[in-house]
């Protein structure tokens, strides 16, 4: 297994332990549940601070959920793509918020170094390349459509990203609602129309 390959796997089986305990888990529980010697951690680690740094990378890698968006059937209805693709985002950042909440209360606070931070367009191309995943599951019915699967699905990102942030203890509005009122308005039908 090559160090990269040996990183990832320690990562997968560090990440569930890591959105438990923070940064209180243990390098010998992770080596526990990676099937490894703790001492293999230190061989691709520098530090239990690197390995936390990579598990919240990982937690955040937007590859996750753009391959869970590929997967969704164009054969299925629109309505039922963008609930799906909703499900999905909401996952991603469930996840994401997890972890970091998770080593954030722990008081896992490393300061970075330069070479440690992200590139400056990896959240643009993160949300460029989510924004493109979005306007493929809607494509399929641009003729139907007033706006274009563009602006429609920078619309859907909006409606699905803003209900996370949401105070404490409020509800969220359910993922078929969103999509709902998306599709077809906040207006009710008129009495007389046909349905």
């Amino acid at each position: 297994m090559s160090p990269e390959q040996r990183r990832e796997m320690i990562v997968a089986a560090a990440l569930p332990l890591v959105a438990e305990q923070g940064a209180a888990v243990t390098t010998s529980q992770i080596a526990r549940a990676a099937g490894i010697g703790e001492g293999t951690i230190f061989r691709v680690f520098a530090d239990k601070d690197e390995l936390l740094d990579a598990c919240m990378a990982e937690a955040m890698n937007p590859g996750h959920v753009l391959r869970e968006l590929a997967s969704i059937s164009l054969d299925d209805p629109l309505d039922a793509r963008l609930v799906q693709a909703a499900e999905a985002l909401r996952a991603h950042t469930d996840r994401i918020g997890t972890v970091i909440g998770a080593l954030h209360a722990s008081g896992h606070r490393r300061p970075r170094g330069n070479g440690d931070r992200p590139a400056p367009d990896g959240r643009r191309a993160s949300m460029d390349a989510t924004l493109d995943a979005v306007r493929e599951l809607i494509e399929p019915d641009r003729a139907a459509l007033r706006p274009s699967p563009e602006t429609l699905a920078s619309v859907f990102l909006g409606m699905v990203s803003n209900r996370y942030h949401l105070v404490a203890g409020e509800s969220r509005t359910p993922l078929e609602e969103i999509v709902d009122i998306l599709l077809h308005g906040a207006f009710k039908a008129p009495e007389n129309a046909a349905t």
